[in-house]
């Protein structure tokens, strides 16, 4: 397995979340009841996104940051873990937040979404519920797409930031302003040409909440 240095993009996400994390874990009680609520969601989301994709039995988490979904993904007790993130720190961060039975489970590597260091079809799964919803251009979702249909022997679980007929800016920290949430339309047809047809999709909050989780499958 050899790791593949990670593009600009990820090295700006990469960044960003490790600022985002160090901020809560210098929080004493960083979730509160919204964050809680939110946590179980998000936890309901991947449960139910896995069994639409079969539990897979080899997976690969994507931008896994500190290993947030380790613990849902590892309920599967046949399941092998693979994981990887384009900030060395953080994966060095990770084990702090698990116990070492959970952290026998998941291999990690640092390395891009845009060039795994994976054979082709490699793995049952890629799970990327971080990093893909904050790609803003097609031609870079698409390229991360291809590679995923690479790796992937069966199915690919993406969150994406989709636009429900508004548009919504918000500045980052730098005061630059943020892309524009995703269509539904063009990033489902770029699940089209990317090689996959769509299994199952969910919102996180009908309505509401931007994100929605995609369960893909490679076209045969």
């Amino acid at each position: 397995m050899s790791a593949q240095p990670p593009s600009a993009i990820e090295l700006e996400f990469a960044r960003r979340h490790d600022q985002e994390h160090a901020r809560v874990c210098l929080q004493p009680h960083p979730r509160g009841l919204a964050g809680r609520l939110a946590f179980w969601r998000d936890e309901q989301l991947v449960r139910s996104a896995l069994k639409v994709a079969g539990e897979p039995g080899l997976i690969l988490d994507v931008a896994c940051g500190a290993g947030r979904f380790w613990p849902v993904l590892a309920e599967h007790a046949n399941r092998v873990i693979l994981a990887s993130d384009p900030s060395q720190d953080m994966l060095d961060h990770a084990p702090t937040h698990h116990p070492q039975h959970l952290l026998k489970r998941v291999k990690t590597f640092q390395g891009s979404a845009f060039s795994i260091g994976l054979s082709a079809n490699a793995v049952d799964c890629i799970f990327c519920m971080q990093l893909f919803q904050h790609i803003a251009s097609p031609e870079h979702r698409l390229a991360m797409l291809g590679e995923f249909h690479r790796v992937s022997r069966d199915t690919v679980i993406v969150a994406v930031r989709i636009d429900s007929g508004f548009k919504r800016r918000r500045p980052d920290t730098q005061g630059v302003q943020a892309r524009m949430l995703a269509s539904k339309a063009e990033v489902e047809d770029e699940f089209k040409q990317a090689g996959f047809r769509l299994l199952s999709h969910q919102d996180f909050l009908p309505g509401c909440a931007p994100m929605r989780v995609y369960v893909l499958r490679k076209a045969r």
